[in-house]
């Protein structure tokens, strides 16, 4: 009996399994069948000779890539301009969500909403362009306007000391007006008799939010934060790409640029493929972490 409803059930969601199958079959020819391309971590790897033929040596890409000078740099640049932008994606949204909810004209608020929305939309590509235009010391907005200031022009995407940040606030700009849907969604499932509490309590519009809004979003707030820090070591590779230079590798090259270098302009495969297999180890380590205590402390269910 139970044997036949599950049967039922299932062909009666077939139609939605089809509607499926096209992105799982993507997803496994794009995510997971390149999986494969590991092997290359453990072998002197050359195109000529292919996965069977090229020459196995264990470990050494591993050894070389943590015996090179700057490694250890490159990780701390990843992890702290990755944690910079997780806090900044977070703190950001929040508080543009809290902001848009006390908006009454819906026409307003949904213009403003569209307004910060559009940049997610747009590739890093389009906006390299763009913020190197803007953050031009010399013939820039920002450059210009510090000099009609009186103040010394910075050169925002070639001081080593800015870079970091330059990165991680254009990086907010780009994708806080899509964060805050997530807190917007939370925001409407908040009971609004509990906001008439507090109006017979006589609490004010920021003791509302302080007492009664904030409390409300808190476990989403938590839940997103948690899940976040399986991004630890994805700093941006479209990003910073596009925007960095030689002069600020000291504190702007990560993990995801030294990839490209190693393997793309100096062909060495292997050596490539043993840095994002370790970041990718790192990454999975910390998705599963961040489960775990989404499931203990939210009670987040993937399932």
């Amino acid at each position: 009996m139970k044997k036949s409803r599950k049967t039922k059930k299932f062909f009666k969601n077939g139609s939605l399994h089809l509607m499926m199958m096209p992105a799982l079959i993507l997803l496994l020819i794009y995510n997971y069948i390149p999986l494969a391309g590991n092997i290359m971590a453990f072998q002197k790897f050359n195109p000529s000779k292919g996965f069977f033929h090229s020459k196995w040596v264990g470990l050494k890409n591993f050894q070389y890539v943590f015996h090179l000078p700057d490694i250890y740099q490159v990780i701390w640049n990843t992890f702290y301009i990755a944690i910079l932008k997780i806090i900044m994606g977070i703190v950001i949204p929040v508080i543009v969500a809290l902001l848009l909810n006390e908006i009454r004209k819906m026409k307003f608020k949904r213009t403003i909403q569209t307004m910060i929305y559009f940049p997610h939309f747009l590739s890093w590509v389009i906006l390299a362009g763009v913020f190197v235009d803007v953050l031009s010391p010399s013939n820039g907005v920002i450059g210009k306007a510090f000099t009609a200031m009186g103040l010394e022009p910075i050169f925002f995407l070639g001081d080593s000391k800015w870079f970091p940040y330059t990165m991680v606030l254009t990086d907010t700009w780009k994708e806080f007006g899509y964060g805050t849907i997530v807190y917007l969604a939370a925001l409407t499932g908040i009971d609004p008799s509990l906001y008439e509490a507090a109006v017979m309590d006589g609490a004010n519009r920021w003791k509302q939010t302080l007492h009664v809004t904030l409390p409300g979003i808190l476990p989403i707030v938590m839940l997103m934060s948690i899940l976040a820090m399986g991004n630890i070591f994805n700093a941006g590779f479209d990003q910073i790409f596009n925007m960095y230079s030689p002069q600020v590798y000291s504190t702007g090259d990560i993990l995801d640029t030294l990839v490209y270098r190693i393997g793309m302009l100096d062909a060495q495969y292997g050596v490539a493929t043993a840095i994002g297999l370790f970041k990718s180890v790192i990454s999975f380590a910390m998705l599963g972490i961040s489960y775990m205590v989404a499931y203990k402390y939210t009670d987040y269910r993937v399932f």
